[in-house]
């Protein structure tokens, strides 16, 4: 309800009126409300909490790219976010240039589909890199061999399993790499008016530089858009980071597997008797039979212990443990 007026200052809102001290026109403009041009065709279904949430996601995977991929190209990588935007999926694909390189993935268990698309240069250069060239891109672009896209499909199935991590806080998916498309036109699994958004990372390897644009569509994400706000990503991060992972690092420790060996001492020999030798001889050690005899794990001498027997197998007992340093 709006506010009621006294009767005093009504007789002086027609005084100003009639005076010419204030303007009904210059009141309309005040009293008239902006309203802001709707586009129906590019509804925003991605608001800009979406795609800051995008961003944190994709600069994690940024970065176990750029600790993964040099395993398999042997040269650095360096992984960042460079934008994200929504856009039509037919502005996406109209943008694509031939030939182009498009992954596209089954986002399990969310409906539909992820592409991952890499540019040529990038594709090129990782190809080189594999087969033992020094990671350049082609002058001219070509399209890709049986053997090349053999090449590239393994790169890319890496580079999606990487996606599994960053989106743990969200949820946990089992992305499936369907096929990969060289041809923009093959690769029609949204439909062209359909909302996607775009995460734009910048890629490089060595001295080439190139883009990955990850496509992801509205139909995809919509039963995840209410995660996917910073409040509740860092509500979970730190959920995770409370959790006590002492009894996680000790399994993980107890099954690594550690050489240990007991020294019984030291003797030097010509070849000629260690070419002679037979059994029963007997070799003459640098130690007495009741000395103490170090135990390496390793290579570190960790403990020193007494020669013997238990169950009619040979055995030692420890000591003494020796202090790193000692």
């Amino acid at each position: 309800m709006g506010e009621v007026l006294s009767q005093s200052e009504i007789d002086n809102l027609l005084a100003a009126l009639t005076t010419g001290e204030l303007d009904v026109d210059q009141m309309q403009d005040i009293n008239e409300k902006q309203v802001k041009d709707y586009d129906f065709k590019r509804p925003a279904k991605f608001s800009k909490e979406h795609l800051r949430t995008l961003e944190i996601i994709y600069e994690h995977y940024g970065r176990l790219i750029s600790t993964n991929l040099p395993l398999y190209l042997r040269k650095t990588v360096q992984t960042t976010v460079a934008s994200s935007e929504t856009v039509t999926f037919s502005e996406f694909s109209n943008a694509l240039s031939n030939p182009v390189i498009l992954g596209i993935i089954d986002f399990k268990p969310l409906n539909g589909n992820v592409i991952i698309e890499l540019s040529p240069n990038l594709g090129f250069a990782m190809i080189d890199r594999m087969l033992g060239g020094p990671g350049l891109p082609l002058e001219k672009n070509r399209d890709f061999s049986e053997i090349e896209m053999t090449i590239i499909e393994k790169l890319m199935i890496i580079c999606m399993q990487l996606m599994k991590e960053p989106w743990k806080n969200v949820l946990e998916i089992n992305p499936i790499m369907e096929r990969i498309e060289t041809n923009a036109q093959f690769a029609q699994v949204i439909a062209p008016t359909d909302m996607i958004a775009i995460v734009t990372m910048n890629i490089r390897i060595g001295e080439t530089e190139g883009f990955m644009n990850i496509c992801l569509p509205y139909f995809t994400l919509e039963e995840v858009m209410d995660k996917l706000n910073t409040k509740y990503w860092f509500s979970t991060m730190q959920k995770d980071d409370s959790m006590n992972y002492q009894d996680h690092i000790e399994s993980l420790i107890k099954r690594v597997d550690v050489p240990v060996r007991a020294v019984l001492g030291q003797s030097s020999i010509s070849v000629n008797e260690f070419l002679g030798l037979q059994v029963g001889d007997v070799v003459r050690l640098n130690s007495s039979v009741d000395s103490e005899m170090d135990i390496y794990v390793g290579n570190i001498r960790k403990f020193t212990a007494l020669p013997g027997s238990s169950k009619d197998k040979y055995a030692v007992r420890v000591t003494s443990v020796r202090r790193e340093g000692e």
